[in-house]
């Protein structure tokens, strides 16, 4: 091929951050994107000559060859080829497998890493390129092919002991097991019965309430176990007298949190926006890789969303504060920016936190041209970078100890405590969500009080109380426990989530996450037959050494294969393992054996304890109508409607079947407007020979129907309706236009 020699080639991920980087660079340089990865394992066959070092065998998969190809073309004529990638694990490995697809290695090349698509950013770039980092390379190399062991041979194992399609993963199973054990402490928990008593006192005409702690002069807090003893003690403070024993004023500062990383994003963004974790990485991307902001075109509004990092760049933190300054006074700036040190466990990526390339582009003036979503999740982010760099919170800390002392016994020891903001410092921006699903009440100030006051009982106010099992997780609380566990990376608790419920092992029941009855079984066959694989210690232990390979501290080969040996010492063992079923006090019509559950394609159904000798088998009467109750009536008899599972997918049933048989299909929607009649929601269909396709919620009355499944956001094109386009892809199904969705991890659990 012909070359020109006049321009350099740049390749990146996505289109979207393409465009946004040949808007920077100009003329003089040609953009491609890769659309993520482009050679993987191949999908059908392990992939790993376990014999020979663990040397993986990439292919090019068929819906990459395409955009290779372009890139090949283009390398041939460029002077230079820079490789832009994401400046992370996966980005460092997509850039050295370029080198080989694209036949790149006998060309002149150069890596360019930033961590923010501005025009400063990406020159100062360009200006420092470096080398790939094999390290880098080794270690995401090494995660991918420890996920493809994993999953290749535990994956196998549970189609034969419970049914196909189930997948087991190296993080996937250990997030699955802490879903479980927590659905079992819960189950396991027996209430405690206690009582508090509130005494509802005043000075003058100011009242406020005190809590009984115990007994005056003893330590120890009081126990009242039951009303009984609620009563007696109700009787002997009704008598009492009240004095003020001590009374305390101080000032609390509260200190703002720090810039948002990937987990802490995630997790705040699921608390204040309702968000699931996967929902806020693919918008989060969008906002990274650029938006057109009409006649400046397109712009990287944050900076790179995977990170564990909350270092801030001199810069962005001077920037923060001339803002604050000018918007909120000088009262609302600290002495000095704050400096903030990450915490995390196996924290790496030494970049800067997620924040707003300019806090300068107040969320208000760039709504027009931002989804809702998006509009959403850049405040946030924008808020957030605003309020770490501002003035503490100041309150007013108000405590007084009152001493009861009844007409005979023991004085009882009564705390009454008030919490008042005095100054909002950074919280008249930003207040951090919390786990709790009620609001904090705010206590109104104690009153001005002083040692030896008197005071005069106005009520006393005992109540019941039950101790509380734990908490389900939420997509927020996992993703905090995985990480301070050390499970994953924090670009991978997005696809453990997602993997989790599409596989059904979990489901969400409001914001918290249930494990199914099969997520239990694949759970409890996986801790017996695998104890070390699903081991919290063992998963974290892994990250540490997958780090070391990063720090080019380990050889990637022993640690894969100081994993797969003990492997297959497991799995040896667990041949022999029966297959999974659930007793029942049922017995077979033919033989008399008795009957078990097992799982199938369609779910559980009742089968004969004998098979293969008896085949015997029959559905799980009832087991759907107790597991899916529907908000619908029967529309032949008005009953309730269950959610049922049938040979065409899921669909509604009556509850009074057989009596009744009256079914309707069950409408799995996807959240996107049909845009034909803009009426409808496109939800989820089967075909009559089982294949999925969307169509509108309002058929017959309206038609419109696809085969890949629609993207919440519309084409930046036209606005017409993206689909599914190939592996990665999108495409728009008005004006052909055709993109990428974020770049999907490869590996079995997710993004390194």
């Amino acid at each position: 091929m012909a070359r020109d020699g006049n321009r350099d080639l740049v390749v990146v991920e996505s289109p979207a951050k393409a465009r946004t980087i040949a808007n920077i660079l100009g003329r003089g340089y040609e953009v491609l994107a890769s659309i993520g990865h482009v050679r993987d394992l191949p999908k059908r066959e392990l992939g790993v000559d376990v014999e020979n070092g663990f040397l993986p065998r990439y292919i090019i998969p068929p819906e990459k060859r395409q955009a290779v190809k372009k890139i090949r073309e283009a390398a041939q004529r460029a002077r230079t080829v820079y490789l832009a990638t994401d400046p992370d694990r996966e980005g460092e490995a997509i850039a050295w497998h370029l080198l080989e697809a694209a036949e790149i290695r006998g060309r002149p090349y150069r890596r360019v890493v930033f961590h923010e698509i501005t025009p400063q950013a990406v020159q100062e770039a360009f200006r420092s390129p470096r080398e790939i980092d094999l390290r880098l390379v080794e270690a995401q190399q090494a995660r991918r092919i420890l996920d493809r062991l994993l999953g290749y041979r535990l994956s196998p194992f549970l189609w034969r002991k419970v049914k196909r399609g189930l997948s087991a993963g190296r993080v996937q199973s250990v997030a699955l097991r802490l879903l479980v054990e927590r659905e079992r402490e819960i189950e396991a928990f027996v209430p405690q019965e206690y009582w508090t008593i509130d005494v509802l006192l005043a000075r003058e005409d100011a009242e406020f309430l005190a809590r009984l702690m115990g007994y005056h002069g003893k330590r120890g807090k009081l126990e009242i176990p039951n009303e009984t003893e609620a009563q007696r003690l109700v009787a002997l403070l009704r008598s009492a007298t009240y004095r003020v024993a001590s009374f305390d004023r101080k000032q609390q500062a509260r200190r703002p949190p720090p810039p948002f990383t990937t987990s802490t994003l995630q997790q705040e963004a699921a608390r204040r926006l309702g968000f699931p974790a996967q929902k806020t990485m693919v918008i989060a991307q969008q906002l990274y890789e650029g938006i057109r902001l009409g006649a400046e075109g397109e712009v990287g509004l944050i900076t790179y969303m995977r990170t564990d990092s909350v270092h801030l760049a001199a810069s962005a933190k001077a920037e923060a504060r001339e803002y604050i300054r000018f918007r909120f006074g000088k009262e609302y700036l600290p002495p000095a920016p704050r400096e903030f040190k990450t915490k995390v466990k196996n924290a790496q990526e030494a970049h800067e936190a997620i924040r707003p390339t300019s806090v300068r582009r107040e969320p208000d003036a760039i709504r027009q041209y931002l989804s809702e979503d998006q509009y959403r999740l850049y405040t946030l982010i924008w808020q957030r970078m605003l309020a770490c760099q501002m003035a503490d919170a100041q309150y007013e800390m108000r405590t007084a100890e009152i001493v009861a002392v009844p007409p005979a016994g023991d004085s009882f020891l009564l705390r009454a405590s008030s919490s008042v903001l005095v100054f909002p410092g950074y919280r008249q921006l930003y207040i951090e969500g919390t786990d709790d699903e009620a609001e904090e009440e705010q206590a109104g100030a104690l009153p001005e009080l002083a040692p030896g006051d008197t005071l005069q009982l106005r009520d006393l106010l005992p109540k019941q109380h039950f101790t509380e099992p734990p908490r389900r997780y939420s997509e927020a609380t996992l993703v905090r426990t995985l990480e301070e566990k050390g499970i994953g990376r924090p670009s991978t608790y997005a696809v453990i989530i997602s993997t989790l419920l599409e596989r059904g092992y979990a489901e969400r029941e409001g914001r918290q996450l249930r494990p199914t009855a099969l997520g239990r079984l694949v759970n409890d066959l996986l801790v017996q037959y695998f104890p070390d694989f699903v081991d919290v210690g063992f998963t974290a232990e892994m990250e540490d050494r997958l780090d070391e390979i990063a720090r080019g501290e380990r050889p990637w080969q022993p640690v894969v294969g100081d994993c797969y040996r003990p492997l297959e010492e497991a799995l040896a063992r667990a041949e022999h393992a029966p297959k999974a079923t659930e007793a029942t006090d049922q017995t077979c019509e033919l033989c008399g054996r008795p009957m078990v559950v097992r799982w199938g394609r369609r779910g559980r159904f009742l089968s004969c304890s004998g098979f293969p000798e008896c085949r015997h088998a029959r559905p799980l009467e009832g087991d759907e109508a107790v597991a899916a109750p529907a908000d619908e009536e029967c529309p032949q008899c008005g009953a309730p409607m269950v959610a049922k599972t049938g040979r065409y997918g899921p669909f509604l049933a009556c509850s009074r079947y057989p009596e009744c048989k009256g079914t309707r299909p069950l409408l799995v929607g996807t959240g996107v407007r049909c845009p034909e009649c803009q009426e409808g929601e496109l939800v989820e269909r089967r075909s009559r020979r089982g294949r999925t396709f969307f169509g509108c919620s309002r058929y017959p009355e309206c038609t419109f129907t696809v085969w890949q499944r629609p993207q919440a956001e519309p084409c930046p094109q036209c606005g017409g309706l993206l689909v599914a386009d190939g592996r990665q892809g999108v495409r728009c199904t008005a004006c052909q236009w055709r993109g990428a969705l974020p770049a999907p991890a490869t590996a079995g659990d997710g993004r390194s």
